[in-house]
């Protein structure tokens, strides 16, 4: 299993706008079981090699910016692929007013910080990414964080077990929601251990 993207698993963008529709619809096959929504506002997006490579090339593509770019979409978007010990996911709160998002969110400061996934006696903590601080001042949350859930060798393997019930959870005073992880994502998850 790759863990990076590299400069020479790049298409170059002619090549890649002749695949990039047919790519897109095979892409939503395999992220369809890869998310999980918790509560009514909040979506758990599981990363993968295949994901993150979709997404630099969607940079790439959208944004023209070509060599000058890629350095930096390979930064950004590389530690959000799984090392083989470890789930990744970009958490998402999804509300499409505007207003009522941004009453959400002002109460959600550190809400990254409380996501947990529960399973056979085990609870894997998220540890947010550090690159920037994604809550104000003023304890207002963004509404994208990224994450990392690391496991020790015994987690993976019961994590693993087919059927393993996995709780996932926001224990934030302000969001505290959990859900049932659906088996088919817990079976595809598992493919992204070493």
């Amino acid at each position: 299993m790759k863990h990076e993207i590299t400069q020479h698993d790049i298409m170059p963008m002619e090549e890649y706008g002749r695949i990039r529709r047919d790519h897109a619809r095979k892409l939503a096959a395999l992220k369809k079981n890869r998310r999980v929504h918790i509560g009514p506002d909040a979506t758990l997006y599981f990363e993968s090699y295949d994901t993150m490579w979709y997404q630099i090339h969607e940079m790439l593509w959208i944004e023209r910016g070509g060599e000058a770019q890629l350095k930096d979409e390979l930064a950004a978007y590389n530690p959000l692929i799984p090392k083989g010990a470890e789930l990744t996911a970009t958490l998402m709160v999804e509300i499409g007013d505007e207003d009522r998002r941004h009453q959400v969110l002002s109460k959600l400061g550190g809400f990254e910080e409380t996501v947990t996934l529960s399973f056979a006696g085990h609870v894997v903590k998220g540890v947010a990414e550090t690159d920037i601080d994604r809550t104000t001042a003023s304890g207002k949350a963004s509404s994208v964080q990224f994450l990392h859930f690391p496991f020790t060798a015994g987690q993976k393997a019961a994590f693993s077990e087919p059927g393993a019930e996995v709780t996932v959870a926001i224990g934030h005073p302000g969001y505290r929601h959990m859900a049932i992880m659906p088996e088919e994502v817990r079976a595809a998850l598992a493919e992204d251990f070493d």
